[in-house]
């Protein structure tokens, strides 16, 4: 069994390819059917954010694995298979686990330290469980990544006063503005995104008003978010952004729905955020109109980077102790069917020479229970220390040692449950 990880993130992969490999609900199912349908991989889990798009899998071959996955991809995203290639960060067994735990933790990330990618992640991964297409190795894998994103936030300042990509828009805008207060900002969606853009909005009292398709849902959030919070109706945004300086944008909608058709000239400046992927405005810019999609957030993310980049030292080292630890757990687990099949074969030699004292005579028939349990108990002294030293130590390749040595079968049962 190993685990392997298929990775396009802001640091291999432009806007523009990312937002064509990125996935709703539907394309997520369709791509973990499509990866599924390889009888060499036995689970996988599919990922989705603005920044970044993974695969995460388990297998019984790693090159054949990665080369399905690519081609499933390709197949879905209408990208070459080669340029696939190109761009991907591609990881297998311990390396795909830090890689796992990195991102986990937030180390991965546009923005070090968000927090948003935890509920992102257990998502994909409670997505994944539901429909089936993963199962307990990807659990125990998930539920080391959580523990080490845990213990990061405990030992580590990292996530002190977190930000994301919302919060760096607005600091953007802050560049450009200087003082937000006053002014008044347009938030196009409702989601988790648009939420966190409006909350830093609203903490440099900027007044916010919510458009989303669904009229309730902006009701609610502009409920939610307090006085300086109001909401509209969809129908209205070629009135919005042509009114206001301040547009942030970010739906789930697969194509742009901000264009220069509903953009009227004006001469005061504005300044459009889009922070979706795939991305929700298509404009052309002047000097009067400016656009900001995920990637152009980079140079204001660098500060960000710096001021967390010893504490990120830290939480890389609790990072790799964490990958240690799992693999010691996994190890431990896949002894249990080594150890039951030592016990089981012993148990069977018992008896077997147990039958043959009696049918030679050495042997009555009468004292044949009272000499099972001296034997087994012999045998359970014999394998006591084996066993316990076979759980600190045990590797796929010691389980297949002893196989062979004491020409037993071992059962492949699940071993990854607690």
């Amino acid at each position: 069994m190993h685990y392997v990880s298929v990775s396009f993130t802001h640091k291999n992969t432009d806007i523009a390819l990312r937002e064509k490999l990125a996935f709703d609900n539907e394309r997520q199912k369709e791509i973990l059917r499509l990866i599924g349908s390889s009888e060499n991989i036995k689970e996988s889990m599919a990922l989705s954010t603005c920044n970044r798009v993974e695969i995460v899998a388990v297998c019984d071959e790693i090159e054949s694995a990665i080369k399905h996955i690519l081609n499933s991809i390709s197949l879905l995203s209408l990208v070459n298979k080669e340029a696939l290639e190109l761009r991907a960060d591609i990881y297998d067994d311990k390396g795909a686990i830090h890689h796992l735990f990195s991102v986990a933790s937030s180390l991965d990330s546009l923005v070090i330290g968000e927090t948003q990618i935890a509920g992102q992640l257990k998502d994909a991964f409670k997505f994944a469980y539901d429909n089936g297409d993963c199962g307990d190795e990807i659990a125990g894998a998930i539920h080391f990544a959580f523990k080490c994103a845990a213990k990061i936030r405990t030992a580590t300042q990292i996530s002190k006063n977190p930000t994301s990509v919302s919060g760096v828009a607005v600091s953007k805008a802050k560049e450009i503005f200087g003082n937000l207060g006053g002014m008044t900002a347009i938030i196009v969606g409702a989601g988790e995104m648009a939420t966190l853009a409006a909350k830093h909005l609203i903490s440099s009292n900027v007044n916010v008003v919510i458009l989303n398709r669904n009229i309730k849902r902006a009701a609610n959030l502009a409920s939610e978010l307090g006085e300086l919070a109001s909401y509209d109706d969809f129908s209205k945004l070629h009135d919005y952004i042509n009114r206001y300086r301040l547009i942030f944008a970010a739906t789930s909608a697969n194509e742009p729905i901000i264009i220069d058709e509903i953009i009227e000239q004006k001469e005061f400046m504005r300044c459009f955020f889009d922070i979706s992927v795939p991305r929700n405005i298509n404009i052309s810019t002047n000097d009067n109109i400016r656009v900001y999609a995920v990637d152009d957030l980079e140079e204001s993310v660098k500060a960000n980077l710096a001021l967390r980049e010893e504490q990120a030292n830290e939480a890389y080292s609790i990072v790799a102790r964490s990958v240690n630890d799992f693999f010691a757990w996994v190890a431990r687990k896949s002894s249990v069917p080594t150890i039951k099949a030592l016990r089981f074969h012993a148990r069977q030699i018992a008896e077997a020479e147990i039958a043959k004292a009696i049918k030679k005579g050495y042997l009555k028939n009468s004292d044949k229970d009272e000499a099972k349990k001296l034997i087994h108990q012999v045998f359970k002294a014999f394998l006591h220390t084996p066993s316990m030293r076979l759980k600190d130590h045990a590797t796929p390749e010691i389980n297949a040692i002893l196989e062979n040595l004491f020409d037993i079968k071992i059962q492949k049962e699940e071993i990854y449950k607690d």
